[in-house]
Parts: C-alpha cells; sequence; structure tokens
C-alpha cells in the first residue's frame, strides 16, 4: 500500500478549522478476550527466502495485550525471537509441534494448517 492510501490514526479526518469540532468516538470491535477452550486457533510454517522459516498462529480472538502476552510466553518457551502482527504470533524457525503441544496444554483448541 503507498503511502498515499495509507489512512491516518484518525480515519481520514487531517485537519479541521472548527473549534468545537472532536473525533467520533470509536467502537472498540473485538476487545473482549474469549476463553482459551473457545479461541479456534491454526498454526501455519512460512517459508521465507533464504531457506528461513516462520510460525505463524493466527485465529486469536480478544484483546491486543492479550495476544501481545501470548506471543510473548509463546517466544520465552521455544527460546527464539518473533512479533506479534496484524493479530498473528510471528516465532522465528520451526516450532509448530512445541507451539500445538503448549497451546494444547494451556486449553486452546488449535490445528496445524497447510500440507
Amino acid at each position: 500500500m503507498s503511502k498515499k492510501n495509507k489512512k491516518t490514526e484518525q480515519d481520514g479526518f487531517i485537519y479541521s478549522t472548527n473549534a468545537a469540532f472532536s473525533l467520533p468516538e470509536r467502537e472498540d470491535e473485538g476487545n473482549e478476550t474469549l476463553i482459551p477452550s473457545e479461541q479456534h486457533l491454526r498454526i501455519h510454517l512460512d517459508r521465507l527466502g533464504g531457506g528461513k522459516t516462520l510460525t505463524r498462529i493466527v485465529g486469536f480472538v480478544g484483546a491486543d495485550e492479550d495476544l501481545i502476552s501470548l506471543g510473548k510466553e509463546l517466544k520465552q518457551k521455544c527460546s527464539v525471537g518473533g512479533n506479534v502482527k496484524e493479530g498473528a504470533i510471528l516465532i522465528q524457525g520451526d516450532h509448530r509441534d512445541k507451539v500445538l503441544q503448549l497451546l494444547l496444554k494451556a486449553g486452546y483448541q488449535v490445528k496445524k494448517a497447510g500440507g
């Protein structure tokens, strides 16, 4: 996406000369985190350039803070780096089996995705 097409933090409002103007209130959708037994997570393996692999966990429903804390816990238990981006947990390397066991032990419904 080019810089011209990116939405701003204010959802399109750039500037107003009206002194009484205020931004509309946002509705925070999906901020309530489901309990682990109601979560349906999928574990993908992505192959990147240079022979690198990436374990990607998607399907988490809930607050960003809870997703970040789950990602941090998984990265620590796998002893690797990673990130949380766009609602997915990214873990460096092929750690599908270990992540699967950790999530099942925590009570999540999880499946391996792909071939």
